[in-house]
């Protein structure tokens, strides 16, 4: 019998060490160390490494690329529209998607749903949960809808065993919740460790290109809001999608990290409401249902989620500080861009921030990462500062720079031309040529930032 052997595994590359490490040197991380029990499998024997060897080299063949048949994969349509785009135009056969996000953000409501719809054209769907029982799972996809006959409910967490049932019954689409409640009985290892998680999804990885099963994996996230496990997990599949959104909130925004049939560059907006996840087709003047009109510190700017704009407040709030120390906070929004437009804002223009509190938040819980955003967060952090509104109907679009100059930022054109149709009368963007299709009045093109602030303002 084997000796039972303890090792220490990095969580966040997999990286093992004979003992417990602060930093892993492997990936740089801190504390990602957890101690693990486990027992090597015993070696193979000459004979069957030469045969297993001699096998593989007769299977492998060498074929000249321009004689590789050029042919479409072919795609299985969800009935989602927002999960076909951001899929790339549906499910590829045979192929791992790992879809992660916040514990009950939606991830199972969204993969039942599209069970629902996938059943209702005949395509069968095996949706296995290692969280929930069969009753449970019943009960949720009653809530969506009508299920059908061709979507198969099953409870396990023995990896061997859904594997076996999922080639009894021939699914076409294969659905994992979770990733994490899985184990490889061949591993002695607890379900969720790195092991197991790395392990289960290269077999089901090998599973799904072997019989041509598409799977979908659902991943929990650690609390940096990283799929929990070895990040070789998304290395290892064909499409990631995060899934994203805060649950005070009725939107979410799924996202595709790595698509191998697809952009990168899509986005899908859903809204979660008592009858489950709706998707919402034109999602540009989502967020400015309930904006107060000329409140200081209010300024709604034009951002980027895929190829499409959505038109997103941004509110800034500056207070005279009761503290020696000056707070900064920053909710959907970089924080350390904050400081940085703080410092622009106090040397080029000579505002001074030092003796205030300044807090910044983007308005229905969402999350702005590109810098098109800055010019919008300057103006709302000057007009609180000031007490001055901006004027009804202002967009502001723009990168900062650390010299003042606004710099230029794709899809401007398609950025103004959604806004016009909103109602918007007044674009504050960066200097520069603009190919726009229709005429459109009020473009105001300014080079620093202090051009753009007083377009803005007056």
């Amino acid at each position: 019998m084997a000796k039972e052997k303890t090792v220490y595994v990095c969580q966040s590359c997999g990286y093992e060490a004979a003992r417990w490490l602060g930093c892993c040197p492997d990936c740089g991380e801190w504390n990602t160390f957890e101690e693990h029990r486990s027992t090597p499998a015993p070696a193979p024997s000459k004979t069957a490494e030469k045969a297993a060897k001699y096998q593989t080299a007769r299977k492998s063949e060498i074929v000249a690329l321009s004689q590789v048949e050029d042919r479409q994969e072919p795609r299985s349509s969800t009935g989602n529209e927002e999960l076909d785009r951001v899929l790339g135009g549906g499910l590829v056969t045979g192929s791992a998607i790992l879809l992660g996000g916040d514990p009950g953000i939606g991830k199972s409501t969204m993969l039942l749903d599209a069970g629902i719809r996938f059943s209702a054209g005949g395509i069968k769907v095996l949706y296995v949960s290692g969280e929930e029982s069969e009753a449970q799972t019943a009960m949720r996809a009653r809530r969506l809808g009508k299920p059908g006959t061709a979507l198969l409910v099953m409870t396990a967490t023995d990896l061997d065993a859904v594997l076996l049932q999922a080639k009894e019954v021939q699914p076409q689409i294969l659905v994992i919740d979770s990733i994490q409640t899985m184990y490889n009985p061949e591993l002695q290892t607890a379900a969720g460790s790195v092991g197991q998680v790395r392990e289960c999804t290269a077999k089901l990885l090998r599973f799904a290109k072997a019989t041509g099963i598409a799977v979908i994996i659902i991943g929990h996230v650690t609390k940096d809001g990283n799929i929990a496990g070895p990040r070789l997990l998304e290395h290892m599949v064909d499409v990631v999608l995060q899934f994203e959104g805060d649950r005070s909130y009725s939107f979410r925004v799924l996202r595709a990290l790595k698509n191998r049939f697809g952009s990168t560059s899509e986005s899908g907006i859903f809204s979660m409401e008592t009858g489950g996840l709706k998707e919402v087709a034109n999602p540009a003047g989502l967020f400015l249902e309930n904006r107060a009109e000329n409140a200081p510190g209010s300024v709604v700017c034009a951002c980027m989620e895929g190829n499409r704009p959505i038109m997103v407040e941004v509110q800034a709030l500056v207070a005279k500080t009761p503290y020696g120390m000056p707070r900064r906070t920053a909710v959907g929004f970089d924080y350390n861009r904050v400081n940085m437009l703080l410092a622009i804002l106090e040397r080029r223009l000579g505002m001074d921030f030092g003796n205030f509190d300044a807090y910044l938040n983007v308005v229905g819980g969402m999350k702005i990462t590109e810098p098109s955003a800055d010019l919008a967060a300057a103006a709302a952090l000057v007009s609180s500062y000031r007490n001055k509104p901006v004027p009804h109907g202002v967009l502001a679009v723009g990168e900062v720079g650390l010299t003042g100059e606004i710099r230029r930022v794709a899809g401007t054109e398609r950025r103004i031309r959604d806004a016009a149709n909103l109602g918007f009368t007044k674009f504050v963007v960066p200097k520069g040529k603009l190919n726009m299709e229709q005429k459109t009045s009020g473009i105001i093109q300014a080079a620093t930032l202090e051009e753009a602030l007083n377009a803005i303002f007056n």
